[in-house]
């Protein structure tokens, strides 16, 4: 069992690590890739096929009978989902959400955002209402239309935006597994200039909230 855990991990450390390469430079060569993942020229060659029959990267002719990458939309989410669960797995999962959460709320203040609401239930949402306390900001609310929890850590759970009892300013995405469909349907609701995202979440923000965590 604990084997089969190992294989996993190594093969979501790999696929995370193609994704980034990827993203940065999709003109590198496989040969560059593998010697940067510490992996075998076979093995790229081979998760990237995989990458590809999933829909998570794309290639095309470049110049010199070489081939560029590209990811797509779906190999974005990818990366995104595997970067979340690489840093939920690790020891500095918490040091990392609990400055990126300290960077957005500071954000939020500049912009007099100062009473907020979180969307989603997750770890990630119990380290920011302990990081909002230092921050000065109020959690007036939790939304998650998933939860059967009344409140979580205190705070109040809301299946709603519309549901939500008292004002509130803006609204921090805080839901590690559909970030992107949560960050699309708060922005619905109030607009998104309005809603802020943790750093490690790699959402595209139109409020910058993603350059407060660099």
């Amino acid at each position: 069992m604990d084997h089969l855990v190992e294989t996993e991990h190594e093969n979501e450390r790999i696929v995370l690590g193609l994704l980034s390469s990827v993203e940065t430079d999709g003109d590198r060569s496989q040969r560059r890739i593998a010697a940067e993942l510490g992996i075998a020229l076979g093995l790229v060659n081979a998760y990237l096929k995989r990458c590809i029959k999933k829909g998570l990267v794309k290639v095309h002719d470049a110049p010199a009978r070489r081939y560029a990458y590209y990811l797509t939309p779906q190999g974005f989410a990818e990366k995104s989902r595997l970067t979340v669960q690489y840093l939920s797995d690790s020891f500095s999962f918490f040091r990392k959400a609990k400055g990126d959460c300290a960077n957005v709320f500071e954000l939020a203040r500049a912009q007099d955002f100062n009473r907020l609401v979180l969307a989603g239930q997750s770890d990630l949402a119990e380290i920011a209402i302990l990081c909002a306390v230092e921050t000065g900001v109020t959690i007036v609310a939790l939304v998650d239309p998933g939860s059967e929890s009344a409140r979580f850590v205190g705070v109040e759970v809301c299946k709603s935006f519309a549901d939500v009892k008292n004002p509130f300013d803006a609204v921090v995405v805080t839901d590690v597994k559909r970030a992107k469909v949560t960050f699309e349907t708060a922005a619905a609701f109030c607009g998104a200039e309005r809603v802020l995202a943790p750093a490690l979440l790699a959402l595209p923000q139109t409020n910058k909230s993603a350059e407060a965590g660099a």
